[in-house]
């Protein structure tokens, strides 16, 4: 298996969607809403094993001072394979001269994963969010 990565937005929309749903996230429940989404953001980066799309990075950013890496995801069939890292990595580079490369982890538990790549938890910092949706499933 040899992974490629690329920053072309040459993805579909199924394919995102198998990708969210992939990993439980609920925005694979709306398929034309996510793949607008991507399309409209400053950064997507893809992982491809072959055809099939296995790992993406978002990133929303100013254009000089900020970058927001809103998340990170790979396919649980290919966890532990380093495509994270590898998405991570490239980012870094890409953005390494902004002021601030800033993720908020949907949960807790990641915050030590961004840690290996320099990210630090800020000392008075909040994560705050405002739901639009109910989950109703």
């Amino acid at each position: 298996m040899e992974i490629t990565y690329t920053e072309d937005k040459k993805f579909t929309q199924d394919e995102v969607q198998n990708l969210f749903l992939s990993v439980g996230w609920i925005s694979g429940q709306y398929p034309s809403r996510l793949y607008k989404a991507l399309m409209y953001s400053s950064t997507v980066i893809t992982a491809w094993d072959g055809s099939r799309l296995v790992g993406l990075a978002r990133l929303l950013d100013d254009s000089e001072l900020v970058a927001y890496m809103h998340y990170v995801l790979v396919d649980p069939a290919y966890h532990g394979q380093g495509i994270a890292d590898k998405m991570i990595k490239m980012v870094k580079e890409k953005y390494k001269n902004y002021l601030y490369i800033e993720i908020m982890p949907e949960e807790s538990k990641n915050a030590s994963f961004y840690e290996k790549y320099g990210f630090q938890v800020m000392s008075d910092g909040v994560a705050m969010q405002l739901c639009n949706f109910s989950d109703r499933r």
